[in-house]
């Protein structure tokens, strides 16, 4: 029974080795040939047949693009709107494809081409903080120590961030961008000092990374006595407001030096003598520093809240990198001197700050619509927070608490724009998704509005809404039956 059992397990491991010997041939067999399932292309045709060559095929429709605008249709849509009385004096209107083609504008009244473009100048501001800084840059603020025993000072050094805070965000506080803020930078300077064995010390404070007057000569003397604007400086605290929230404080680089000095004392480092105003000596030994939120968080929140005093530093900053000038004067030449290297065409346009309460300053329109097009372009993504910051009409920013009247509900969250205010000007600069659901580039600004006329400036403002609300409406694109 036993040798029957060999003799069987014997042959079983005879056929065994005989399979393995006809899967490894078969294997071998089938390797040869390739596999018409998973390579067909390799497969070659049955001997005697002929396949011609292949031959890539002809597109069956044009590549789609961003389509241009229609200038009867825009014509024909906007022309009860142009004709309110209450636009004023003078008012010029622009309608563009997103992706170019021609220009469809509409002026009406005195004041030639070119407009006020008020804040709708941080349009121009920001796309060239963006394109000389580039989108990740952020603005660094930081404290050094100097001298030698009983004459150790702490200096704090601005870096022009336009969103230093006094203090942390509260942790149920969703604030955008974060901000980076002293009493952190004092907790850290106050660690790098104990570590140092340092206890007493004196404060300075150092804010000339920018040069030049706090106020631009361009601006009405009473905005600073007024509290409408911050003196511009590389080092303030909470946009140059005090700690109410309420107005402006006359000196903003010695009002966040003693923000920072108090917040040192609190970590217990003995504060001598009185705050001084003087620059960092190059001999100094860091100590610590904190950062702002990315340039392109900024942009979005200047454009959203028309933040003017982060706009002027924007400007400075701009300035510094194009030109190695932090003012008003270095910040003009360098906001135009990188548009100019987007292609942006400049001709006739007088720009006098960043922010667009200088009523000295005049753009055409057209420049307005190049910026627009110029950020929305996909070949420059860098660019891109100059569209996500605009305001959403009826929902954000600016545009929050507008849009609700009947004649122009139309364009509520179809409106994305800047908007542009002074007494006597309105405009709104920005994209409008038409009937079609595409979008075009919309310019509309009415500057010819009586100054002192409370009234006549509110009726203006929503007349110009009513214009953006009817581009909703229109089949203004190509292709379009209108």
């Amino acid at each position: 029974m036993a040798l029957l059992a060999l003799f069987v397990i014997g042959g079983l491991v005879v056929a065994e080795l005989q399979l393995g010997v006809g899967r490894a041939w078969l294997d071998d067999a089938l390797q040869a040939e390739p596999d018409p399932v998973t390579a067909p292309a390799e497969v070659e045709p049955p001997a005697g047949l002929e396949l011609p060559e292949l031959v890539a095929p002809a597109p069956v429709a044009d590549t789609a693009g961003e389509p241009a605008v229609r200038p009867r249709a825009v014509r024909r849509t906007l022309a009860a709107a142009l004709d309110d009385p209450d636009l004023g004096k003078h008012v010029a209107v622009a309608v563009a494809g997103v992706d170019g083609g021609p220009v469809v504008s509409a002026v009406e009244g005195r004041g030639g081409e070119t407009v006020t473009p008020a804040s709708t100048t941080k349009l121009l501001t920001t796309t060239a903080a963006l394109a000389a800084l580039g989108p990740d840059h952020v603005f660094t603020t930081r404290t050094v120590l100097s001298g030698q025993g009983a004459s150790r000072r702490v200096t704090l050094v601005g870096g022009g961030d336009p969103y230093l805070a006094s203090r942390p965000a509260a942790p149920d506080d969703a604030a955008y961008p974060p901000r980076a803020d002293v009493l952190t930078l004092a907790r850290l300077t106050a660690r790098e000092l104990r570590a140092r064995g340092v206890r007493t010390v004196a404060i300075g404070y150092d804010d000339t990374l920018f040069s030049g007057p706090v106020a631009s000569p361009d601006w009405e003397p009473g905005y600073l006595p007024d509290a409408v604007v911050a003196p511009i400086t590389a080092l303030w605290v909470d946009g140059g407001r005090p700690e109410s929230g309420v107005g402006r404080v006359d000196d903003p680089s010695e009002y966040a030096a003693r923000v920072f000095a108090d917040a040192l004392r609190r970590q217990r480092i003995k504060i001598r003598g009185e705050l001084a105003d003087r620059p960092a000596v190059p001999e100094a030994a860091p100590l610590a520093e904190v950062a702002s939120a990315p340039l392109d968080q900024v942009v979005e929140h200047v454009l959203e809240v028309s933040d003017n005093e982060a706009a002027e530093v924007l400007a400075h900053q701009t300035g510094l990198a194009v030109t190695g000038e932090g003012s008003f004067a270095g910040g003009r030449r360098g906001v135009a001197e990188t548009l100019g290297g987007l292609g942006i065409d400049l001709t006739g346009v007088e720009v006098y700050d960043g922010s667009g309460l200088s009523r000295r300053s005049r753009v055409r329109l057209d420049t307005l619509v190049e910026v627009l097009r110029v950020a929305a372009d996909p070949q420059h993504p860098e660019l891109r927070a100059v569209v996500t910051g605009l305001p959403v009409a009826g929902f954000t920013g600016s545009l929050a608490l507008r849009f609700d009247a009947t004649n122009a509900a139309a364009g509520a969250g179809l409106v994305r724009a800047k908007t542009g205010t002074l007494s006597g000007v309105h405009g709104l600069a920005g994209i409008v998704t038409d009937a079609k659901g595409e979008p075009v580039v919309m310019v509309a600004v009415a500057d010819g509005v009586p100054r002192e006329d409370d009234l006549a400036n509110l009726e203006a403002r929503l007349a110009v809404d009513r214009i953006a609300a009817a581009l909703t409406g229109c089949t203004c694109t190509l292709g379009s039956t209108s």
